[in-house]
């Protein structure tokens, strides 16, 4: 029965080893450790339970170490660059008007037409506008100097 369950644990390690592949986020990384050293122990120990016990033990040890590392990394990977943000800065002309602060209007930046916001309206058609902000899909914007 040992060998057989060796590689019943190196195939549940391959699955999840897949479907670690197949996520974003790392969610099995840690029962794969497990399921090798599960593996790995049916070289010297025939009780499937007592693998069973590695299996979960060595995946909660490895997870419980690792874990505060993974979530230090992943706090530094907050902010996403897009191109979008090369947009900030730049000058727009607004393609309507705009009046109130919880209103949404349109105005043309670098030849896009683009959702815009702002705090400090009323904005007209014509207006130039300075990107200020990227919020979601819409730009934040002020009013330019003419």
């Amino acid at each position: 029965m040992g060998a057989y369950m060796a590689y019943v644990w190196i195939a549940v390690a391959v699955i999840l080893a897949i479907y670690e592949m197949s996520t974003v986020q790392l969610v099995a990384v840690w029962f794969v450790i497990g399921a090798v050293c599960a593996a790995i122990s049916t070289l010297f120990v025939d009780s499937v339970v007592l693998q069973a016990v590695i299996f979960v033990a060595v995946s909660l040890l490895v997870l419980l170490a690792t874990r505060p590392i993974v979530n230090k990394f992943r706090q530094k990977q907050i902010k996403v660059s897009t191109n979008a943000d090369r947009l900030i800065g730049t000058i727009g002309v607004m393609t309507g008007d705009l009046s109130k602060p919880e209103d949404t209007g349109l105005a043309k930046v670098s030849g896009s037409v683009w959702s815009v916001k702002t705090d400090n309206p009323p904005l007209k058609k014509d207006d130039r506008v300075r990107v200020i902000a990227i919020e979601g899909v819409k730009l934040i914007v002020e009013k330019a100097e003419q």
